[in-house]
Order: structure tokens, then sequence, then C-alpha cells
């Protein structure tokens, strides 16, 4: 079962990882998370700054992307009720 943690402590974490002349490994067993969960979190900060690789989203453009994809669900799940409805129910008297 992963843990959740705290995005300060991801912050702390990655600002250690990134100033200590320990591995990311060494960091990582030293406040007991993955390896492979601080590279993430690593890797994240840095396309956050802009560090990371062309075409790379930052977390702001990932969470704006799913808000409008759920938006297109819904109203493609609108769009499609409407169409099965008669025309004449359409219609205001």
């Amino acid at each position: 079962m992963s843990k959740r943690y705290t995005a300060e402590f991801k912050r702390d974490a990655v600002a250690l990882a990134l100033s200590s002349e320990k591995t990311v490994t060494g960091v990582a067993r030293d406040l007991g998370v993955s390896p492979e969960g601080l590279r993430g979190w690593v890797k994240r900060a840095k396309v956050d700054r802009g560090e990371g690789p062309a075409g790379a989203l930052t977390t702001a453009e990932r969470e704006e992307l799913v808000r409008l994809r759920r938006k297109v669900r819904e109203q493609e799940a609108t769009i499609e009720v409407l169409g099965k409805r008669p025309p004449s129910s359409l219609r205001t008297r």
C-alpha cells in the first residue's frame, strides 16, 4: 500500500535531494520514501520550473488538461442525451 505525502513534504524532499551531495537513493533512504517516488518528484519539480524536456506539461497544465477532458466528456454526454430526444420535445409552446 502506497503512502500519501503532503505537498510540503515533497517540496522539502526535492530541495534536499537537489542540494545534497548524496544520491537520490541515499536521500530517499534517509527520508523513508521509495527512490522511484523521490525521482518522480524531482523530475516533476524540474518540469514545473521549466527545466524538463521540451513539450513536458507542468503540474498546472496537467491539472487543466484533466479538468478540460472531464468537461468535454460531460458535454458529450449532454449532447448525446439531447440527440436522442424526439424533435417535438425540443419545441417550446
